[in-house]
């Protein structure tokens, strides 16, 4: 009778650790699934900027004297890809996130800024290698788009279930960090740059 409370003070202590040890392996599991999800929208990033030095290639030729636009399209791309390598690597820090962001919204406006252009350009509207990677672009760009949102659903999960107590009590001390959402800055870049190179249009 006289070990009762030390083996009460026992089951509790070990009760508590187990909890605490529940926790923190429900948060890590939830921070790997979002950092999967980035890995899928890292996959169609890179699609995206493989496409982009063809679909530049091919308007060259029809817009040689557009260099300006055409080196903008370029080095956009590349400052993303440069971002989007960042944010691969550490999913799960909000300012590699928020760079990424940035350099996107960067990238989308340049690709708008030569679409709007080549429409000015009717053989190149004709040019069936132009539509063809600007379809195979819109795809990427659907697809990056279904990516987000995943990664956006596992962000939010994780980030609810870091707040919650007792977990968040946990969360600080275990460096489990606030994660970023990918968003786009403004509304209009929510969408896919609109592509259209039908010969008819």
């Amino acid at each position: 009778m006289e070990y009762l409370p030390i083996i009460i003070v026992l089951v509790v202590i070990v009760g508590l650790v187990f909890f605490t040890v529940g926790i923190y392996n429900r948060l890590v599991t939830m921070r790997n699934r979002f950092k999967n999800a980035f890995s899928q929208i890292d996959v169609q990033l890179k699609r995206r900027y493989d496409l982009i030095p063809n679909l530049v290639e091919t308007a060259k030729a029809y817009l040689s004297h557009e260099r300006e636009t055409l080196e903008a399209v370029i080095q956009a791309r590349n400052t993303a890809s440069q971002a989007s390598d960042q944010a691969a690597a550490h999913p799960d820090d909000p300012s590699a996130i928020k760079g990424l962001m940035g350099a996107e919204t960067a990238l989308t406006g340049a690709l708008g800024k030569l679409f709007a252009l080549s429409e000015a350009y009717p053989d190149l509207k004709a040019n069936q290698n132009m539509a063809q990677l600007s379809e195979e672009l819109s795809s990427t760009e659907n697809k990056i788009a279904f990516a987000r949102q995943a990664f956006n659903d596992a962000v939010m999960r994780y980030n609810t279930e870091r707040e919650k107590f007792p977990n968040n009590m946990l969360a600080a001390p275990f460096n489990f960090k606030e994660a970023q959402l990918f968003e786009l800055e403004r509304a209009e870049e929510r969408e896919a740059p609109k592509v259209s190179f039908d010969k008819d249009k």
